[in-house]
C-alpha cells in the first residue's frame, strides 16, 4: 500500500464501504491522508474495516443509500463533525447472474432492486451530499460503473442498463454541479473481487485470455484509479474511465 499526503485532511465518503472494492478504496484514501467515512449496510464489518485503516477520525455508519431520509440526517451529522466532504465514491451495488436471453429469470423484483440501489441511491447520495461537497473549493463525486453500461455485456440486462445510467448521470451532473463538484465515473470490467469467487477459475482464465493486457484488474487498480482522479486528473468531470485492461478491444 503506497502511503502519501495527496489527501491529507480530506474527507472522503465510500458507500459500500466494507465490500471488497469499497475496502481497497478506504485503505488506499485512508493510506493518502483522508479521513474516510465508511456508509454501509453491515456495520459490524465496517467498524472492523475503520479500525484496520491508517490514519485518524475515520467514521463507520449504517445507513442505506435507499433511505433518503436517512441520507440527510446522515449529511447534518457529517457536516456536524468534519464540516464538509471532498470526495463521494459511490460504490455500493448489486446484482445477479441472468442470461441475457432468460427474460422471464430476470424478475421485476430483481429489475427494480438492481436499478434502486445502483442507480436511485447513488442519486440520492449526490442529492444528500453535495451541499458537503460545495464546501470551500469544492469537491469530487466518482460514481462506480462497469464496461457493461457500453457494451452491453454483463451478469444480467438490468445491470447493463443501471451502469448506462449511471454514466448517463456522470455527464448531466459534471455538467449541473460546475464548477464546485467534479462528477466522474470509474467504469472497471471484470474485477477480481468478491462477485468473482463465484465463478470457476477456468472461466475466469478464458476472461483473462480475452484481456490484451493479460490480467483481470483488482480492487486495488480501481482503488488507485479513484485516488488519481481525486488528486492527479483534477481538468477531468463528466467522463467515464476504464479499468478494463482493453477488454473491449477483443
Amino acid at each position: 500500500m503506497v502511503h502519501d499526503n495527496s489527501m491529507q485532511g480530506q474527507v472522503a465518503l465510500v458507500t459500500g464501504g466494507s465490500g471488497g472494492i469499497g475496502s481497497a478504496v478506504c485503505h488506499r484514501l485512508a493510506a493518502a491522508g483522508a479521513h474516510v467515512v465508511v456508509i454501509d449496510i453491515q456495520k459490524e464489518k465496517a467498524l472492523e474495516l475503520v479500525e484496520s485503516l491508517p490514519g485518524e477520525n475515520h467514521m463507520a455508519v449504517e445507513v442505506s443509500i435507499t433511505d433518503s431520509d436517512a441520507l440527510k440526517l446522515l449529511a447534518e451529522k457529517l457536516a456536524d463533525h468534519y464540516g464538509n466532504a471532498d470526495l463521494l465514491v459511490n460504490n455500493a451495488g448489486v446484482t445477479t447472474p441472468v442470461a441475457h436471453d432468460d427474460l422471464d429469470g430476470l424478475t421485476d423484483e430483481w429489475i427494480d432492486r438492481i436499478f434502486q440501489i445502483n442507480w436511485r441511491g447513488s442519486f440520492a447520495c449526490v442529492r444528500a451530499f453535495k451541499e458537503l461537497l460545495q464546501v470551500g473549493e469544492g469537491g469530487t463525486i466518482v460514481n462506480i460503473s462497469s464496461i457493461a453500461g457500453t457494451t452491453g455485456i454483463g451478469s444480467n440486462v438490468a445491470y447493463c442498463a443501471s451502469k448506462a445510467a449511471i454514466d448517463s448521470m456522470t455527464r448531466s451532473l459534471g455538467r449541473a454541479l460546475a464548477p464546485k463538484i467534479r462528477v466522474v465515473s470509474v467504469a472497471p470490467g471484470w474485477v477480481l473481487g468478491e462477485y468473482a469467487k463465484r465463478f470457476d477459475p477456468a472461466y475466469l482464465q478464458q476472461q483473462v485470455d480475452l484481456t490484451p493486457v493479460g490480467r483481470l484488474a483488482t480492487p486495488e487498480d480501481v482503488a488507485e484509479t479513484i485516488w488519481a482522479i481525486a488528486t492527479t486528473l483534477t481538468l477531468m468531470t463528466g467522463n467515464i474511465v476504464p479499468v478494463d485492461g482493453g477488454r473491449p478491444l477483443l
